[in-house]
């Protein structure tokens, strides 16, 4: 039996978003006068946290301040974290971002065999939109049943509320979809509620810890941009991730009540 559903993150699995996230803030941090600059490797650690304003928060819980310099700062947080957004939104225009392989693909095959689909992101609703219409084209809406954002929700990643909420807007169980995540925050949320999940790490998030994902492939695939050999030998020869081998892989799950 094919899944009823697939469900999507968006940043990172849509596309690799995070570079002009880390560009975004580091600019606004400079308009605010704040002095930090968040080099690669110190936003890569930073992404173990989810939703930029508390990363804001963390990063300021490291800095060797005075207990009052700590609280004013908490206290910009919020305005740091809304100018931020809106400098992303506008950068996002001259972006040029392409969607990452085998998105467009995989939503395509998932309609073609009647399963729905549905997107759980961090994002913000503004940034939404773009993005989609940008990985799917002017009618993006179309292909997507249902999309369930941070604005949504109390509990951001890794809690499960985003992944249970557009379960409930999709009215289906969970033992019968399949989440695709790209971070270790975003497979504890969808293994929390229920969903078989399959991790894609990109370069952001390789270094996070994926045991709890059902599979891990490198790229979702396309015939430009097969898996790799073990990949490949994983999915039983099949060049890239396709509907019928996400079924094939959920049977002796499903069969095992391997839900966690």
């Amino acid at each position: 039996m094919l899944p009823e559903a697939i469900l999507l993150d968006l940043d990172g699995t849509f596309f690799d978003t995070e570079e002009l996230h880390r560009r975004a803030f580091n600019q606004t941090f400079m308009e605010f006068g704040l002095g930090w600059d968040w080099d690669a490797d110190t936003y890569e650690r930073l992404l173990g946290i989810s939703g930029g304003e508390d990363r804001i928060l963390h990063f300021i819980d490291t800095l060797s301040v005075t207990d009052d310099r700590r609280v004013h700062l908490r206290s910009l947080a919020p305005l740091v974290h809304r100018a931020k957004r809106r400098l992303f939104a506008d950068m996002l225009d001259d972006a040029g971002l392409q969607p990452l392989p085998g998105v467009r693909r995989l939503i395509g095959d998932a309609r073609e065999n009647g399963c729905k689909v549905g997107v759980a992101a961090t994002s913000v609703s503004p940034n939404i939109q773009w993005i989609m219409k940008t990985a799917l084209g002017e009618n993006a809406r179309s292909p997507i049943d249902a999309v369930a954002s941070a604005m949504h929700v109390l509990r951001r990643k890794p809690a499960p509320d985003l992944y249970i909420m557009l379960l409930a807007m999709l009215g289906l169980p969970a033992d019968r979809c399949v989440a695709i995540e790209d971070s270790a925050n975003g497979v504890a949320a969808a293994k929390a509620a229920g969903l078989f999940t399959i991790a894609v790490p990109g370069r952001w998030t390789r270094s996070q810890d994926f045991s709890r994902a059902d599979l891990v492939i490198s790229t979702l695939g396309d015939p430009e941009t097969p898996l790799s050999g073990g990949e490949v030998a994983e999915l039983e020869g099949a060049p890239y991730l396709a509907v019928r081998d996400i079924s094939r892989l959920m049977q002796p799950w499903t069969a095992t009540g391997r839900v966690s």
